[in-house]
């Protein structure tokens, strides 16, 4: 078996848990995610499937969520499952909020949170976070490209649901705690649903329950790939071009998929002057 699943993460399941899981379901050995997903998230995790793992590399960076902000309340975590740092009853209007979150659409640096799987020297901060080690972590540029209020509930730990559209990279629980920050309020994230990731969409995931059925379909490997442009090869240059060697194309460039004449997916190649250079070959002519 091999291919893309559109998984719906559980509640207080790692993604690493979640890869466990598939494996044992499934009865496979090679099973892999893209985007990790916290384990107080759910939604979308995109799971790649025997030799699809290879692919995880060039699914689509783009992601979406539903999420939840609330107001006054500061963790260590940035979300929920943190210890609570501050809590003040705050008086912030919807019209405070929707000024302040045009301030994060765009490209913006963004601190990650501490309690983070980045690494720093070769160390995860969740792990020095959790040794009370102080890491100056270095922001990085993401990209929000919308921010929509889908609800606003007032009170002395007001709330707001919000539809977040990102690039990869993008912490949401950043988001919600520097939004605090700049309504000198505090914030943390409350709940978080991952809405699309790689491509995917939370509409039709798969839960566990359906992968114990059996009634699924992996969605083939190159499906998941139709951002990128592709390029017919004769069975002459698929020869070539699976044995490692360069071949001549024209009017395409970039990261591309390759296929045979008979539309076998033949892997991924990058161009460079006008060669078609072996980037990744999924399936070699025989």
């Amino acid at each position: 078996m091999q291919g893309f699943l559109n998984l719906n993460k559980p509640f207080d399941w790692t993604s690493h848990d979640c890869v466990a899981k598939t494996r044992k379901l499934l009865r496979l050995k090679r099973v892999g995610h893209a985007g990790t997903l916290d384990p107080a998230a759910t939604g979308v995790l995109p799971m790649a499937l025997g030799k699809a793992t290879r692919l995880l590399q060039y699914l689509p960076g783009n992601k979406a969520y539903k999420a939840t902000i609330r107001l006054g309340v500061q963790t260590a975590t940035d979300d929920l499952q943190g210890e609570i740092i501050a809590s003040v009853p705050c008086a912030v209007s919807l019209a405070d909020v929707e000024t302040a979150l045009k301030q994060f659409e765009g490209k913006i640096q963004q601190i990650p949170p501490s309690y983070s799987a980045i690494q720093v020297e070769g160390k995860r901060l969740y792990d020095l976070a959790r040794k009370g080690e102080v890491v100056d972590v270095p922001a990085r540029t993401v990209e929000i490209f919308q921010i929509e209020i889908l609800d606003w509930r007032s009170g002395d730990f007001p709330e707001l649901d919000v539809a977040i559209a990102c690039g990869s990279g993008t912490y949401i629980r950043a988001i919600a705690r520097d939004l605090g920050h700049v309504l000198q309020t505090g914030g943390t994230l409350a709940a978080l649903t991952r809405t699309e990731s790689s491509g995917f969409h939370y509409w039709d995931s798969l839960t566990f329950s359906d992968l114990e059925a059996g009634t699924f379909q992996p969605t083939p490997p190159d499906a998941a790939l139709q951002h990128l442009p592709s390029i017919t090869l004769t069975t002459t240059s698929a020869q070539k071009w699976c044995q490692g060697q360069r071949v001549a194309v024209i009017d395409i460039t970039g990261t591309v998929r390759v296929y045979h004449e008979d539309n076998r997916f033949l892997g991924i190649a990058q161009t460079e002057a006008d060669m078609l250079i072996p980037t990744m070959v999924f399936e070699p002519i025989s």
